[in-house]
């Protein structure tokens, strides 16, 4: 099923008197393809969770369309709208069984037992939890407990799947078998899908598109791969990488890009002050390169290393550059020069903090 956002707004009413109104998402344009898993990606109060509440129906909008395909549902009561939600804390009954759990949405919709007790079945096994089902929610582990979560969701056969921050009390290992086991789940179903995240490698991993938000407002909207290597402002550069971009304040000045006094790069715009982001992948080890860095140490991580340095331009404490582990490296060096890949950096206008292309 397709879903198409329209001009949505929410605007909250100052909870203070005298106080401003909250504009949680501001005229948000989306439209999410049939069939595919899309990523509302941002950091905590950026309008995530509040756009997958208006979809669900438990948040009205201020102002704005959805539709899924064709029909307005805008103020589509939310047992209507054929939609499965999946909550943060998993929202289980603890003195119901796994079946009973998976079962319930069924029992509302006055399903028959035989027929309600199949399509649970169905659903346990899609999660691979069927040997579960005569087991309570606090017999399972975390992971086990997210099962039973969307598997509850999708008993009911839905059109659109909502998964709200659903691996955040996940510990790191869980986490990623977890959230593999959703793209798996999600491709076998072909369910339309959208899933609010604050991590973004959560949402590189496993997203057909994300939607990169802050403060409400959509600052980019695109394949994870394709937003990675052309961020379309300082912000979004920042919030996608491990590690993260390293940021300098340097300026353009006859067609050079300066770090400091070094030119590291070649640009075709005007002269003027700018944010100069690298990715730590961007660094090429080189004895007469362009650009120096006072090293602080080296980490050895098997496949490539980890030089952690320092520059005075830098808008960060350090700076960090991934090379390839079989480059050789000074010993006892205190400065390392490097040459700078030229798709790996980005220019940003140093006051709108827009990329410069």
């Amino acid at each position: 099923m397709k879903i198409s956002i329209q001009h949505l707004t929410k605007i909250f009413p100052s909870r203070t008197k005298g106080g401003s109104a909250v504009h949680a998402v501001e005229d948000m344009n989306i439209e999410i393809p049939s069939g595919q898993l899309v990523g509302l990606l941002g950091p905590s109060g950026c309008g995530k969770s509040t756009t997958l509440f208006m979809l669900s129906g438990l948040e009205s909008p201020s102002s704005g369309k959805i539709f899924f395909d064709d029909q307005d549902v805008t103020t589509l009561a939310a047992e209507k709208r054929g939609i499965g939600l999946v909550f943060q804390n998993y929202a289980l009954y603890p003195h119901m069984t796994v079946e009973q759990n998976i079962r319930f949405p069924l029992d509302n919709m006055r399903i028959k037992k035989e027929e309600g007790n199949a399509r649970a079945l169905d659903a346990a096994r899609l999660v691979q939890i069927e040997d579960l089902m005569a087991r309570k929610p606090h017999e399972l582990s975390g992971g086990q407990q997210q099962r039973v979560a969307i598997a509850r969701a999708l008993v009911k056969m839905p059109n659109v799947l909502l998964l709200d921050e659903p691996l955040s009390n996940l510990d790191a290992r869980l986490r990623l078998q977890t959230r593999e086991e959703i793209k798996r789940i999600q491709r076998t179903t072909g369910i339309t899908t959208v899933f609010v995240t604050h991590d973004q490698e959560e949402a590189m991993s496993i997203c057909d598109t994300m939607v990169v938000m802050k403060l409400g407002v959509v600052q980019q909207i695109g394949a994870p791969q394709e937003i990675y290597d052309d961020p379309n402002n300082l912000f979004v550069a920042n919030f996608l990488g491990t590690p993260p971009i390293n940021i300098f304040k340097g300026k353009v000045q006859g067609g050079k890009v300066y770090i400091g006094e070094e030119a590291v790069a070649s640009a075709e715009c005007d002269d003027r002050e700018v944010f100069i982001g690298i990715r730590p992948e961007g660094f090429i080890y080189d004895p007469n390169g362009a650009f120096t860095l006072n090293l602080d140490h080296v980490e050895v991580m098997g496949r490539d290393k980890s030089v952690v340095s320092t520059h005075e331009s830098s808008t960060k404490p350090t700076v960090r550059c991934i090379i390839e582990s079989d480059v050789a490296l000074p010993a006892d060096a205190e400065q390392l020069k490097f040459n700078i890949k030229p798709y790996k950096l980005f220019l940003f206008d140093a006051e709108t903090e827009e990329r410069l292309r």
